[in-house]
């Protein structure tokens, strides 16, 4: 689970897709929405996602294919939970987002 310290911090960070070497979250700190870097962030997930929209048509196809053979089906499995990683931290740091855009609102509408 992402370090929950750098969500206090002010401006709110941007938890990242990618990872440093070992493993630990990676995060942009970046106000404007509009920068180079957080567009490039919004295409890597949009690319994320749609990867992950292409591997579940296929994972039908082929939980659809009596005659997949087991190791076809570890394979997608392995993909699959790869998709589905990165759909959750995308969630996670949209969240992330949400809230803190929630609490800098200031209730006027």
């Amino acid at each position: 689970m992402p370090d929950r310290i750098a969500r206090d911090i002010e401006p709110p960070l941007r938890l990242l897709l990618w990872t440093t070497p070992d493993g630990k979250p990676c995060y942009l700190s970046s106000g404007d929405a509009g920068s180079r870097i957080n567009r490039r962030a919004d295409e890597a997930e949009a690319l994320q996602l749609d990867m992950g929209t292409e591997l579940l048509a296929h994972a039908r196809a082929l939980l659809g294919d009596r005659k997949a053979h087991a190791g076809e089906l570890r394979y997608l499995a392995h993909r699959l939970t790869e998709a589905l990683r990165d759909a959750l931290r995308i969630a996670e740091s949209r969240g992330d987002r949400l809230a803190a855009a929630a609490k800098g609102d200031d209730g006027a509408s």
